[in-house]
């Protein structure tokens, strides 16, 4: 059985301005290809609200899970969770699990729950509450999309509290050869390997170094005897070339 597929939707102006550079899909990519889930797709939105909406629809619509990552703080701007509730036509409002996560938060730490943070509160009805160890205000999930914040350290925490829940499949291994060649007399006998291995993924990924050049060729599937029977036929290929 193929393993089962993702995408991801990275929401707000601050990572499409250029002001702040996106981690989360890094990491999500890792775990994803860890636990067996292929992750298939990735795009960016702006916080414009028929855009967000859109893309939930058509990601959630076209792949087994959407990540979004982004947009559910408490300020004007974090309008994610509406978004979300629109895309699956779901009402929205303070829940009182939600509210009593945050109640108990703040006033451990002595912080009023003032008007802003109880946004944070707002669930779509149906939705399940993703936990947040690191400041208290929940992620959720609603069908086969699970909503999370766009700050690193909480994203990584949530998807370690969603994954256990979602059935994989094979994890994604991978081996990697350097070649000490250019990329054009590497493609003809890079294309007929690929050819005698169609169950593998290949991938040529060029570098220069100091004055020296070449590419690094990794080789990714499910199998690991298929994997190691490819790169020796890659050694073998370019005997004096290959590290």
């Amino acid at each position: 059985m193929p393993n089962p597929t993702a995408a991801m939707l990275v929401i707000g102006d601050e990572i499409l301005s250029g002001r702040t550079r996106d981690a989360n899909m890094h990491h999500l990519a890792g775990a994803l290809t860890k636990h067996g889930i292929d992750l298939k797709e990735v795009r960016m939105v702006s916080d414009d609200a028929p855009a967000i909406t859109a893309a939930v629809r058509a990601l959630s619509a076209g792949f087994d899970h959407l990540f979004t990552s982004g947009g559910i703080g408490p300020t004007h701007d974090d309008i994610t969770a509406d978004c979300v509730a629109a895309a699956f036509g779901r009402a929205i409002d303070i829940r009182d699990d939600a509210r009593a996560v945050l109640q108990a938060h703040y006033d451990r730490t002595g912080t009023e729950l003032n008007e802003a943070r109880l946004r944070m509160a707002r669930i779509p009805d149906g939705a399940t509450l993703i936990d947040n160890p690191i400041s208290a205000a929940p992620g959720f999930t609603i069908e086969n999309t699970h909503v999370m914040a766009g700050v690193p350290q909480i994203f990584e925490a949530m998807v370690a509290s969603v994954l256990p829940t979602l059935t994989g499949g094979a994890p994604l291994l991978s081996q990697s050869l350097r070649i000490e060649r250019g990329e054009g007399d590497i493609a003809g006998p890079l294309r007929t390997l690929s050819e005698d291995f169609p169950d593998l993924s290949f991938g040529s990924y060029p570098y220069s170094h100091s004055g020296a050049f070449g590419a690094h060729i990794v080789i990714r599937g499910h199998d690991g005897a298929r994997l190691d029977a490819a790169i020796q036929a890659l050694s073998r290929l370019f005997p004096d070339d290959a590290s």
